[in-house]
Formats: C-alpha cells, structure tokens, sequence
C-alpha cells in the first residue's frame, strides 16, 4: 500500500474524520466508553485507587509479566485457534526497543505533528490512514499537504516503522505463545502526543477509562511504545490498568514497551498530563486477517 500517492475522495474523507471521531472517544483520546468500563471505574475512583507500580520510570526491565484470566469479550467475535487469547495479561519490557530507536521514531513524530497538532491537549498522527489532528478537527495528511509529504517523511523513516512493529509483534507473540505470523496489524495504530493543555473537544479528553476490545472490535492485543520519560519530560500521564483494591501503572520511559490482552481483563486509563508533553505510539494487534493493515510506505 502506497499511502504517501494515497488519494481520499470527499466522502472517504468524512468518513475518515467520523472514524476517527468514534476511536478516540475511548482510546485516552475521548470520551465514550463501555458503561460497563465507566461503572468499574466510578466504583474504584479516579487515582485514589493505585496500589502498585507496575513498572517504575527508574527500572530497566528485561521483561515483566502479570497472567489474568480473560474476560468474555472475545466470545463475542470470531476465535481463530491459536491466536484468539486463551491465555491473558499484561507485560512491559525495557530491551526489545533501544533507547536510540525511540528517539529516532520520535523524531519520525514530531515531523508529522509540526505539519499541525490539536488546539486541545491530544494530538493524534496516524502514518496508515494519513489522520493527523489539526485544530479542532482531522486532516487526511497525505491528501491535505500532497507532495509536501515527500520533503517530511523519508524512506528511512518508514523502515524505521516498520522495524519497530516487527519487533514489538514478535515480542507480543512470545508472551503469549503464538505465532508471530497469527498476528495481523489492525487500526488504529497511532501516535499520540499529550500536554497539559485544556481540553477543547471531547476528542482531547484522553484520560478516561476503557476497553480496547469493546471498542475495536478487532483488537486482540494491545502495545504502547513509549517515546519519552515520566518525570523527566512530562509529570502524570502514567498508565493504570484498573483493578478493586489493586491498581497497577506502567511510568513512560522512552523505548519501553507495555502490551496486553486487548478485553475487559485489562480496563485502564491514563492520568492526566500536568506538565510537558507525553509521546508514544500505540501498536495493536488483531487475529483476523480480515481486520489487518499493511505497514505504511513512502514513495
């Protein structure tokens, strides 16, 4: 798929905007939510229930994994044997991505997001579908800025994408005990860029709990890379997966990578961004083919 000659008609236009309107209300980036998700979450309260670090900022972690038991999320959809997760938790890891590999895919962001950027305090670039926050609203980038692409992005920076996903889909597979090649990239794969600043649309609103598997249908599993540190360059925005009596956070370090089970097991949130700017890239993973994209390219 050639994404950087892509062309967009009016219509897939809007319904690139509508699509992205509906995936951020529930990504961290909106509003929307299972009613199920925001009950759990009103019962455990915002912050006051976070009882255990799951990864610290500090800590260079091989690997760190936590089993739960899979909620029913994935009974509702298609099983494809030996992909469709029977065994499920969340893990977080230090060395599959190097320090210097997040800072080069960061830079990748950054020239996306210096084309435009949310008014709001969230901003989303998506290198597959070309959305790119803009203001108050979505652009399809690719379509919106033409040939000016070509003097942003290089043929080096989509490798570098490329790479990172393998890397991180062999990772997930590992966990799990699947096969890498079970695994599909599906969407929204995304980066996000947050700072502290107000909310101006509901699509700004990225601290709110939710479900990947209720809302993308075709997420089974779920990665964040993360593009810089906790503490360092931005104060809150960690990640809590919500649990009664038990929260866990993973703090943002840059090359980090956390992933999960995309169904109820793992409900979460992220904190809101006091100060600085929190980057990451989130990667997800589906076991229908059906429900795959191709990694972008340049041309």
């Amino acid at each position: 798929m050639v994404v950087v000659l892509s062309v967009l008609s009016t219509k897939k236009e809007w319904g690139l905007r509508e699509t992205w309107r509906a995936r951020l209300k529930t990504l961290g980036l909106g509003a929307g939510i299972a009613l199920a998700s925001i009950l759990i979450w009103s019962s455990l309260g915002a912050d006051d229930g976070i009882a255990e670090v799951l990864a610290r900022h500090g800590e260079v972690l091989e690997g760190r994994f936590i089993e739960v038991p899979c909620s029913e999320d994935y009974d509702g959809h298609r099983r494809f044997e030996g992909c469709t997760p029977r065994k499920c938790g969340r893990g977080v890891t230090d060395v599959v991505i190097s320090r210097e590999e997040a800072e080069r895919i960061r830079r990748v962001a950054e020239k996306g997001f210096s084309l435009g950027g949310s008014d709001g305090g969230a901003s989303i670039l998506d290198l597959h579908s070309g959305a790119l926050s803009v203001g108050k609203h979505f652009v399809n980038l690719y379509r919106y800025f033409g040939d000016k692409i070509k003097t942003i992005f290089s043929e080096e920076d989509f490798q570098l994408y490329r790479d990172v996903r393998r890397k991180v889909q062999l990772t997930i597979a590992e966990a799990f005990g699947i096969r890498a090649s079970a695994l599909s990239l599906t969407k929204p794969t995304f980066f996000s860029r947050i700072n502290s600043s107000e909310a101006l649309t509901a699509h700004d609103e990225y601290w709110h709990a939710h479900v990947d598997k209720v809302t993308y249908g075709s997420f089974d599993y779920t990665s964040l890379l993360y593009l810089s540190d906790y503490q360092e360059d931005f104060g809150g925005g960690r990640f809590v997966f919500l649990e009664e009596g038990a929260n866990r956070t993973v703090e943002p370090r840059a090359g980090r990578v956390s992933f999960f089970t995309s169904g109820s097991e793992n409900l979460h949130r992220v904190e809101k961004v006091r100060w600085g700017t929190r980057y990451a890239i989130t990667i997800a993973f589906t076991c229908n083919p059906d429900h795959g994209i191709e990694d972008p390219a340049f041309t």
